[in-house]
């Protein structure tokens, strides 16, 4: 009887143990030895050398392009979230549009982001070509001279940004799912008290994905400390370094320059001040998330408080 409630108890956790051996090896393990490493002065072809926190030390003080690196990546990602979520917002609200064709335009608009990195990197390396490129030969149309985007120190992080911003179809599809949950009937009620779609957007759709904004929103902070790919096939940091993003600095360091335990040392610190900016997100959450279930909570205590 007890083996039976023994196997019972067991088989869900013998479904998911592949998972779960997956997450503890290649996951918990790498993490919990970068960590390790991170202490030590560790090359890759001799023996690794205890450091205690030296790692850490010569980041802070001594090591300029720490800094530089830093300050490109949260420059970077002040102007790609917001960029991002609102590119990927307003392209939900369009495929919500009772309009002929939409489902088309949805897929459009999704392709990209099951396209790679490389072929990502690929097409708009022709699309920012100086000499070549489409977006310039737009320009040119309307009298206006392009730069040399990924040539330029003062426009190439702006041409990594916008190829950067071309992959929002999984933040519109996450969007646009939550948008047509809404019920049809709340915009119903609103249009019949004349409010304005612009009105209907602020006062009802806006509110109501919150939640959702919220997620989009951590997870576009931590894409955008992780950026490398995009960057080094397209400017592989330069020109002059201004595109030299703390990920690719760190990639370099573990890859290029074989310092694995500094490199780990520059991973342990970006993840804390990921964690620390998901800290502050969440923090501040309280005062414009709306949880639909935690309104209806608070009118039946305001209900029963009346009774």
């Amino acid at each position: 009887m007890k083996r039976k409630k023994f196997i019972r108890k067991a088989t869900p956790y013998f479904f998911i143990s592949p998972w779960i051996i997956g997450f503890l090896v290649f996951t918990i393990g790498p993490l919990i030895l970068s960590l390790i490493m991170s202490f030590f002065d560790w090359p890759l072809t001799t023996e690794p050398v205890f450091r205690g926190f030296g790692n850490y030390i010569e980041m802070f003080t001594k090591d300029a392009q720490f800094w530089k690196s830093l300050r490109i990546s949260l420059k970077y990602a002040a102007i790609f979230v917001p960029l991002n979520m609102g590119i990927a917002l307003f392209l939900a609200m369009l495929i919500t549009q009772p309009v002929r064709g939409v489902k088309v335009f949805r897929t459009i608009f999704y392709i990209p982001a099951v396209i790679s990195g490389v072929a990502v990197s690929i097409i708009w390396g022709w699309i920012l070509n100086g000499d070549y490129g489409a977006l310039n030969y737009l320009l040119s149309l309307i009298g206006i001279e392009g730069p040399r985007w990924l040539v330029d120190p003062a426009w190439a992080l702006f041409a990594v940004i916008l190829a950067s911003a071309f992959g929002v179809g999984t933040m519109m599809l996450i969007f646009y799912t939550n948008i047509k949950s809404i019920p049809i009937t709340v915009y119903e009620a609103a249009s019949l008290d004349g409010a304005s779609p612009a009105r209907q957007f602020f006062s009802i759709t806006l509110p109501i994905i919150t939640p959702t904004i919220l997620f989009n929103l951590i997870t576009s902070i931590i894409g955008s400390f992780q950026q490398v790919t995009l960057v080094m096939l397209l400017t592989g940091g330069g020109p002059l370094k201004s595109t030299y993003f703390y990920g690719l600095y760190t990639y370099n360091n573990a890859f290029k320059h074989h310092k694995l335990g500094y490199a780990s040392a520059n991973a342990w610190v970006m993840f804390i001040i990921i964690l620390i900016l998901t800290a502050l997100v969440f923090k501040s959450s309280s005062t414009w998330v709306f949880y639909e279930a935690e309104a209806k909570k608070e009118n039946k205590k305001r209900r029963g408080g009346k009774k």
